[in-house]
This record gives C-alpha cells, sequence and structure tokens, in this order.
C-alpha cells in the first residue's frame, strides 16, 4: 500500500465527524460540541440529522461551545476533520464499508477511530492506507465514564497521544491498551 506522509507530531484535535446519527452517534456528537469541539455529524437518514439539530438547539441554549454541522454524505463529513468516528453496526461489513469511504476521502491527517467489541483494529487497519491512524474504543463514552483506546502495531504514537487527550478533554479516562488480537495472530504465525 502507498502511504502517505503525514507530519510525526499530529497536532491537537479540532474537527470531529461522526459517522451516523442514531441515538449513541447523537449523544457522542452533543458531548463533543459541548466540549468545544467542532462536529461535523452525518447520516443518511434526513430524521436523524433532523433529531441532532434539535438536541444541538436544546445545548446551545445550555450554553454549548462547540459548533454542529450536518452533513448527508461521508465525503462531506470528513473533508477536514482530524478525527472520524463511526457510529454503525458493529459487524464487518459496515465497518469496512466507512474506514474506506473515510480513508479515500479524508485528508492524510484525519485519525480513523470506531467503537467495537467484536472486531480487531490491527485487522480493520490492515484494509486502508492508514494504519498507524486506526484505533478502535470500548467502553462508556459519556462524561465520567472510561473508554479502551484499542491500537494495532502500525499505530503512530503520537496519534495515540492525541486520541488521549481528546477523551480526556471530553471527561472520559482513556487507558490505551494493545490490540489483543494482533497479538493472538503474532503467535499464530510463529
Amino acid at each position: 500500500m502507498i502511504q502517505t506522509p503525514v507530519p510525526e507530531s499530529d497536532p491537537a484535535i479540532r474537527v470531529v465527524a461522526v459517522i451516523g446519527a442514531g441515538k449513541a452517534g447523537r449523544s457522542f456528537a452533543m458531548a463533543c460540541a459541548s466540549a468545544g469541539f467542532y462536529v461535523v455529524l452525518e447520516d443518511v437518514m434526513p430524521s436523524n440529522l433532523r433529531a441532532a439539530e434539535m438536541e444541538y438547539s436544546d445545548l446551545s441554549l445550555r450554553g454549548g461551545y462547540g459548533e454542529l454541522e450536518l452533513a448527508s454524505t461521508v465525503e462531506g463529513a470528513v473533508r477536514e476533520a482530524d478525527i472520524a468516528i463511526d457510529f454503525v453496526p458493529d459487524e464487518l461489513e459496515s465497518k469496512l464499508e466507512i474506514f474506506s469511504m473515510a480513508d479515500r476521502m479524508a485528508p492524510p491527517k484525519t485519525i480513523l477511530c470506531t467503537p467495537s467489541v467484536a472486531l480487531s483494529i490491527t485487522d480493520l487497519a490492515s484494509c486502508v492506507y492508514r494504519p498507524d491512524r486506526c484505533l478502535a474504543i470500548r467502553g462508556d463514552l459519556s462524561a465520567g465514564g472510561s473508554v479502551e483506546i484499542l491500537f494495532p502495531p502500525s499505530i503512530r504514537p503520537s496519534v495515540l497521544t492525541s486520541v488521549e487527550a481528546f477523551f480526556t478533554r471530553l471527561g472520559v479516562s482513556p487507558v490505551s491498551t494493545a490490540d489483543p488480537e494482533s497479538a493472538a495472530l503474532t503467535k499464530n504465525i510463529a
């Protein structure tokens, strides 16, 4: 695969693309906006985007500090994203489709992140051009919760540092762990 060069020192995350405006995606997008991030929320269902717009209006009245932009395409959501997080079903086909689209359409700086309890981030990262910028998360994404950040062997250390700082700013305690599937793969090969 051809790797696109990215600066070794990743700047702080400012623009967050959230793919999927169902309940979990909307909730996460609102948490990001409340924490002061610029959020682009994407969904193919206009009704989900309308619901998000109404929730954001309520948030704005309560003093939310970030901004929310709505997008009807993945391309529109990731075009300036520092991080893209999907909230699609935790099944291989859905995750691969989103990772592939975001990988093709996002700038080289964009970190690809996915909530998953079933899939290996090592496997998903091996299917994109930026395996050093791919992470999976597991856990409680609400403020006061904790999240496990799973990373493949190819992770760029500055990416991991940026994502840890991002979750800390959201009020979520991050714990970084090497993808257990990558250790299993290495053991089976040996």
